[in-house]
């Protein structure tokens, strides 16, 4: 491998790439906790006791599974549930702590946003939760680099020594 290829080897990419997504994870999850005026305008957080789920789920849906997601909106474990998830995937990511855990939870988030939405507006299989879900596997599957976060310190824990499936 010559230098200018070594530059952005593999295990950088994948750094990237966790940094990356545990930001839109947690940008998401603070969005719509606090109402940044980005997605969420302040009147409509979470923190002001609207659902987070609820305008999403009820009136952006179409497709064959609509009618099912639908019926979840305003349900308050829907919401905890997915607020949990942005922010528990999210700073799991960040933190690069529990990345297998993370990957696989992030791909069924994913999935399940996805199968929402189904069949994708722009393209008959693939949206960007698709893409979202690959790399989450990918997360899941690789040996992850402990640089850039608490990997060296988290493998090292007699939790994780005793149960690797934490790593």
């Amino acid at each position: 491998m010559d230098k200018k290829s070594a530059a952005l080897n593999t295990p950088h990419v994948w750094i990237f790439l966790r940094l990356a997504i545990s930001f839109i994870l947690l940008w998401a999850f603070f969005d719509k906790l606090l109402g940044l005026g980005f997605a969420t305008p302040s009147d409509k957080s979470w923190i002001k006791g609207v659902s987070p789920t609820f305008g999403f789920l009820k009136f952006g849906l179409v497709g064959f599974f609509a009618p099912f997601f639908q019926n979840l909106a305003g349900n308050a474990i829907v919401d905890l549930l997915f607020m949990m998830g942005l922010l528990c995937i999210g700073l799991s990511l960040f933190l690069n702590i529990g990345i297998r855990i993370a990957g696989i939870a992030g791909a069924l988030l994913m999935f399940l946003m996805w199968l929402s939405l189904f069949p994708p507006k722009n393209n008959p299989f693939i949206d960007e939760h698709i893409v979202y879900l690959i790399i989450f596997v990918g997360f899941a599957s690789i040996e992850q680099n402990t640089q850039f976060g608490l990997g060296n310190w988290w493998k090292k824990t007699t939790l994780v020594k005793k149960y690797p499936f934490l790593r």
